[in-house]
């Protein structure tokens, strides 16, 4: 594109930016700078946080497997682990006499340093003996120690009391206390603990210095931890299910027995010789810990593992650089610039997609080349420079085409949330068919509701309940957008849908009635599906579904602020009356006599007439029973005709019917209603 081409599309733009008017201006600039800070501050954006850290977390799974690593056997974890404590028969505080073995067996075999990531925070019958052990050891040792002002949650005061008092007795010897502090923040082990000067150095750096090797310190820093795969990535996952033996195989691990059984530490020596040793817990409900890679790998190691990780990371001098604010800085003007730019294009063909396509792609590849290079990208605001860009673009573009149609606007902003595919193509093409006003108009409703949704959700956490409810609420809208409908609304777990507007076709009643049926057996399938995620989940109750066809005044209604395209009428009250209805009457789907007839299907079958809650006439219902005999479907249309004038005979004809199916509890509950009609030969729903 020439000079002169490019000086004319950014004067286009900016004239229809400008003519937008000095209001819509100003509201431009002030998006573009939030843009901006939100391109350089990303990282500090509630939601847009928790993006970034998981896109770091799948760049630095993403290094970790292309840089896939051998055991590393510089460090060697030793570890109390489920058997341990099963042949100890003690589970907390972790047997002491196992840990006393085994530190007088290593101190023999010549490691560099041994860290001792257990808190002696609470008393045992052999402290005494573990003292005197810790004291003569001759191998450098670091005991673990927190600090409660430092550690919040990890101790109590007591605990802290009994600690300083068990480490004083230490002074002297070559054992020295070391902080156990991990960081969390955004409840993942991400970084490198923060510099307290209330606690003293870290369990790897203090172990390190006591073997000499102050060069591998890393003084000061806070960055990011180098976590690694195994050179096995791959070949476990269907063995192991995902990454957990290849985390696990990261360093060598041995139950802490291991080396205190004599025998054993015969021939142990050359394992340990020259080696780093770290003791902890390797159990199930203990010190796990999620890190980097837990999201992609569903593996949480113990935290001795993360401290063996920071180990080798300092013994490889793995400091990752950051990049500098200035940098962060250029990188957000870059793209908000880009995007402003972008925003004033007027091209009409495919190039402006392959444009915002490199854009993208720039965007996000470039933390990923970064952290291919080793820096650490923990803080860099990818996400940011997306949402930054989306921000400005959309703020420049809107401005510039402020004067499309205000009704084409409505029309298109309803795509996709509440009308089927065809229907909203039409639309598009003739904007007017979606009325600005009410009309009455037929229409076929559905109401669908989840028994003992409500219950439910306050048993478990609020995020599982918008897990379950928005799984839930996208079936059931897809099936409702596969068979033609409108989605209504939604009512917590209650789907309020219907056929006829604001486009009425030809078989609307059909294609209400197969999705009635195919909203029951969508909710059968989101219970099988909450079945299978979780046993422990309470159980899901059945969706029910009320079916029903009338007139209502179908449109928009609102004000200025705020418009809703809905149904107001009698016949959505019926519906949602029947699908009530359905827990008295033992079934799952029921419609109206007028529903039924209208939907020319031949699967229905009589269920009587009621008098539904709240009202004062009676409505015949059917239910839909694609797989019912037809002879017994026939002796139910003979007992609802008997029941006009002998409810006796009708009863009778139920109940020889009822012989053939006696699990049915719809037809049961149907026997029960035909021997207590009322005087207007209907039975009253209570």
């Amino acid at each position: 594109m020439s000079e002169s081409g490019s000086e004319s599309f950014i004067v286009r733009g900016w004239r229809n930016v400008r003519e937008a008017g000095p209001r819509r201006l100003a509201l431009t600039v002030l998006l573009v700078v939030i843009a901006l800070i939100i391109a350089r501050f990303g990282w500090s954006m509630p939601i847009i946080a928790q993006a970034e850290t998981g896109m770091y977390d799948l760049r630095a799974y993403e290094v970790a497997g292309r840089n896939a690593v051998e055991q590393d056997d510089r460090i060697i974890m030793v570890v109390y682990d489920e058997q341990t404590l099963i042949k100890a028969r003690k589970r907390s505080p972790l047997d002491r006499g196992i840990l006393i073995q085994t530190l007088q067996n290593l101190d023999a075999m010549g490691a560099k340093a041994i860290g001792i990531d257990i808190l002696f925070d609470q008393p045992q019958d052999e402290d005494a003996q573990l003292i005197e052990t810790l004291r003569a050891m001759q191998t450098p040792l670091s005991v673990a120690y927190v600090l409660q002002d430092a550690n919040e949650g990890d101790i109590v005061y007591d605990q802290q009391q009994y600690l300083e008092e068990f480490l004083a007795q230490l002074e002297g010897s070559n054992a020295r206390p070391a902080s156990i502090q991990l960081s969390d923040e955004f409840g993942v082990t991400r970084l490198w603990p923060t510099a307290d000067e209330r606690l003293p150095p870290t369990l790897t750096r203090s172990m390190l210095a006591a073997a000499g090797q102050q060069a591998a310190l890393m003084p000061g820093y806070e960055g990011a931890i180098r976590y690694r795969l195994g050179l096995r990535s791959g070949q476990n996952d269907e063995v192991s299910g995902g990454q957990n033996a290849v985390r696990e195989d990261l360093f060598p691990k041995f139950p802490i027995d291991f080396f205190a059984d004599p025998e054993t530490a015969e021939f142990a020596s050359e394992l340990v010789a020259g080696k780093y040793i770290l003791i902890g817990g390797d159990l199930v409900d203990y010190d796990r810990v999620a890190t980097t890679m837990t999201e992609a790998t569903g593996f949480e190691p113990p935290g001795l593992q993360v401290h063996a990780e920071m180990m080798a990371q300092m013994l490889d001098g793995a400091k990752l650089p950051k990049p500098l604010p200035a940098t962060l800085w250029a990188f957000a003007i870059l793209f908000v610039s880009t995007a402003v730019l972008t925003g004033l294009l007027e091209w009409g063909s495919w190039r402006i997609y392959a444009l915002l396509g490199v854009q993208f792609l720039i965007m996000l590849g470039i933390p990923f080349v970064m952290h291919f290079r080793g820096a650490d990208t923990y803080g860099l605001p990818a996400v940011g420079w997306l949402a930054g860009w989306i921000i400005a673009f959309t703020a420049v573009t809107s401005a510039a085409r402020a004067a499309g149609a205000v009704q084409r606007n409505f029309a298109q902003g309803a795509l996709g949330k509440y009308l089927p595919r065809e229907m909203a193509k039409e639309i598009i093409d003739n904007p007017k068919l979606l009325a600005l006003h009410g009309e009455k108009k037929s229409i076929f409703v559905l109401f669908s509701d989840l028994e003992g949704f409500t219950k439910m959700s306050h048993a478990i956490s609020p995020e599982m309940v918008a897990k379950l409810l928005n799984r839930y609420l996208e079936m059931l809208s897809q099936v409702v957008l596969d068979h033609g409908g409108v989605i209504d609304k939604f009512v917590g777990d209650a789907v309020v849908a219907f056929w006829g507007a604001p486009i009425a076709r030809p078989d609307d009643a059909e294609r209400a009635a197969r999705a009635g049926y195919a909203i029951w057996q969508a909710g059968e399938a989101f219970r099988a599906e909450v079945a299978a995620m979780d046993p422990n989940l309470p159980k899901i109750g059945k969706t029910r579904v009320g079916l029903h066809y009338g007139e209502a005044v179908v449109g928009n209604f609102g004000g200025e602020t705020r418009i809703q395209y809905t149904a107001l009428g009698d016949s959505m009250n019926t519906a949602a009356r029947l699908e009530a209805a359905n827990k008295a009457l033992g079934s799952s789907v029921m419609a109206s006599r007028e529903f039924a007839q209208k939907s020319g299907l031949d699967w229905w079958r009589p269920m009587g007439r009621v008098v539904l809650r709240g009202r004062a006439r009676p409505v015949d219902i059917m239910e839909p029973a694609p797989d019912f005999p037809e002879e017994d479907r026939k002796k139910l249309h003979q007992a609802e005709i008997l029941s006009e004038t002998n409810n006796t005979e009708a009863a009778a004809v139920i109940e020889e019917v009822l012989q053939n199916h006696p699990d049915d509890a719809a037809l049961r509950n149907l026997l029960h209603r035909m021997n207590n009609l009322n005087e207007g030969r209907a039975y009253v729903l209570g």
